[in-house]
């Protein structure tokens, strides 16, 4: 599903990840770990194409295409979704407006998902305008819900997120992932019979997403380097215990 070769990014003439090579397969779940700083959400905003994240050096292939210059908008219709950690507020553009635009797959029915996520409310107000933190996560959800995504991108989804929308945002994230839902025809839910998991990567720095979504495989990001691949489980668990520092005893 992803691919990223020898990926060497620059955010003006500042090195933030050298060497970057990470595969993840199709319906795979990767969870990456990292201090503030290291270059987590930079590999993202790389992966999405954003402006002033210049690849210096490698490559990205989605799904075997080489995506390494392709603008942003074209791997949105390829397939990558992003939530981000910080999304901005958009004013003058409704929740309902944006969430149909979402849409790769023809149309859809936003009061069905906003139900699904509780956003019926914040349907007709401007892009996170006042929403809280839990509320800015449920409306990145609602949006990729409507995209469909074949990767999915989650930027420290915990973050800024009380404990009560936390095990929303968690089951709902599970769902994305697990394919547990599917848009018919006639704009109604339904269950697929048989799941086609999402792929995904997803920082974290809490490590609470794990209790609610079905990781595969785990690595850590230390200042733009990767290391320490396992069980994100373990990984974490090791983190929790010595802190990043063993981290730098791996990478020497």
């Amino acid at each position: 599903m992803l691919t990223i070769e020898d990926l060497h990014v620059n955010i003006g003439d500042k090195p933030v990840l050298q060497g970057i090579n990470l595969e993840i397969r199709k319906g795979e779940t990767f969870i990456l770990f990292g201090p503030n700083g290291s270059g987590k959400t930079s590999l993202l905003m790389a992966l999405m194409g954003f402006s002033g994240y210049e690849v210096t050096r490698g490559r990205i292939l989605f799904k075997g295409q080489d995506i390494t210059r392709a603008p942003m908008y074209e791997r949105a219709r390829l397939g990558i979704g992003m939530s981000f950690q910080r999304p901005p507020t958009i004013h003058g553009l409704r929740t309902r407006h944006l969430v149909q635009m979402c849409s790769r797959k023809g149309k859809v029915n936003p009061d069905l998902l906003a139900d699904i996520v509780n956003m019926t409310d914040f349907l007709d107000r401007d892009i996170n305008a006042g929403f809280s933190g839990g509320e800015i996560k449920r409306s990145e959800l609602l949006q990729l819900m409507a995209q469909q995504p074949d990767l999915v991108l989650f930027d420290e989804p915990e973050s800024g997120v009380d404990m009560e929308n936390m095990q929303l945002v968690g089951k709902v994230a599970r769902d994305v992932l697990d394919g547990n839902y599917a848009l018919t025809p006639d704009l109604t839910l339904k269950a697929r019979k048989e799941k086609a998991r999402t792929a995904g990567l997803i920082i974290t720095h809490t490590g609470y997403i794990l209790d609610y979504v079905n990781a595969d495989r785990g690595q850590v990001l230390y200042k733009g380097h990767l290391c320490c691949e396992g069980r994100p489980r373990d990984i974490l668990d090791h983190i929790r215990q010595h802190g990043y520092q063993e981290c730098v005893r791996c990478m020497n």
